[in-house]
């Protein structure tokens, strides 16, 4: 276990800038996840912690070691790839032992290792069997064990549930968390799905364009994003551009209520972010609450117990509601209904 610091990390390929100046710090025994969308540098940041890639500037250090300079085979990192990367000539617990093998551990300790590894991941009664008999999924704990079997001080997991379907990825990925809790290795996991990431971690590093622009844990990701891009990319929300007043949010022709725009100057340029669970829906009967607006009802999407409702304000603005389905039937695509919140449950960021 250790702790680990990108501490000014650059990064630029043919004049292009894919990590500026960036700054993370992991504490001993968390489960980070960096998570931004395709491009955003993320997985380069992975490699440089891993000794894969060279950073322009800036250091990793590792338990207050400075490692910039050092191999990618001396750093005591684990690494689990999307691809699963097994030997295929090798069975599951060959595959496992391997790392203590090169590193010249007795053999009697490499399959007692192995063997403790497989029986974490589940995988005791398949440690014979070669990669090509195994599932997907199945593999992929393979290789987890197999990055584990080194005793890495850092796990490194590159988008490692990607390739798998959606009941396998939930399955595995509540496996990665428990391992993780059980061995106590501090872990860095890349990953583009928002849910994976506010799942499993202690907390998520959101990136975008080679920059961190908020590192909370996954509550804090949720309930208060820092920027309008953090707000649209976690999770679903309507994010409006508006002006505040007093208490409320002028967006378009209309107004719209939320007690956070009394932290800003009246006339500010904002963003007024909304999650679908706060908002309420009501027949309109005529009279218009000064807490309400009219909207009207669009596009619905079943989730089973839950459905999500497309509202459509005044000047086009689009705003959504989840409800539970039961209730949501009694509001049907092309009325007008009264949507309503809470004053406290809007945030309000400033803009640029």
């Amino acid at each position: 276990m250790a702790t680990v610091e990108a501490a000014g990390v650059s990064k630029s390929y043919n004049g292009r800038t894919v990590l500026a100046k960036l700054d993370l710090a992991m504490t001993d025994g968390e489960l980070i996840c960096l998570l931004g969308p395709s491009g955003c540098g993320k997985t380069t940041l992975l490699r440089i912690i891993a000794g894969f890639v060279t950073p322009d500037a800036g250091r990793v250090l590792v338990a207050g070691t400075d490692v910039t300079a050092l191999p990618a085979s001396a750093r005591r990192m684990g690494m689990v790839f999307q691809s699963y990367s097994l030997f295929p000539n090798m069975t599951a617990r060959d595959n496992v032992r391997f790392g203590p093998r090169v590193g010249k551990v007795p053999l009697a300790e490499q399959h007692k290792r192995a063997d403790r590894l497989l029986e974490m991941v589940g995988l005791a009664s398949h440690a014979g069997k070669y990669p090509h008999q195994l599932s997907g999924g199945q593999q992929q704990r393979v290789a987890l064990a197999r990055a584990l079997a080194v005793q890495p001080q850092v796990l490194l997991l590159d988008e490692p549930l990607s390739a798998l379907d959606a009941k396998v990825r939930a399955q595995l990925r509540d496996e990665i968390r428990r391992i993780q809790r059980e061995t106590g290795v501090t872990t860095v996991l890349v990953t583009h799905d928002q849910e994976e990431a506010l799942s499993i971690s202690d907390r998520v590093a959101v990136m975008n364009e080679g920059r961190l622009l908020q590192v909370a844990t996954p509550s804090q990701i949720y309930r208060e994003p820092a920027d309008g891009f953090v707000a649209r990319f976690i999770g679903a929300a309507a994010v409006l551009p508006g002006v505040t007043e007093d208490g409320k949010v002028r967006v378009g022709q209309i107004v719209l209520h939320a007690e956070a725009a009394r932290q800003h100057a009246a006339g500010k340029q904002v963003d007024l972010f909304l999650r679908p669970e706060h908002v309420r829906l009501e027949q309109l009967n005529g009279h218009m609450p000064p807490d309400g607006v009219a909207a009207d009802v669009g596009d619905t999407t079943f989730f089973g117990s839950l459905t999500r409702m497309r509202l459509t304000l005044a000047d086009g603005q689009i705003i959504w509601a989840d409800l539970p389905s039961e209730q949501a039937e009694q509001f049907k695509p092309g009325s007008r209904v009264l949507a309503r919140w809470d004053a406290e449950s809007p945030r309000v960021i400033p803009r640029g």
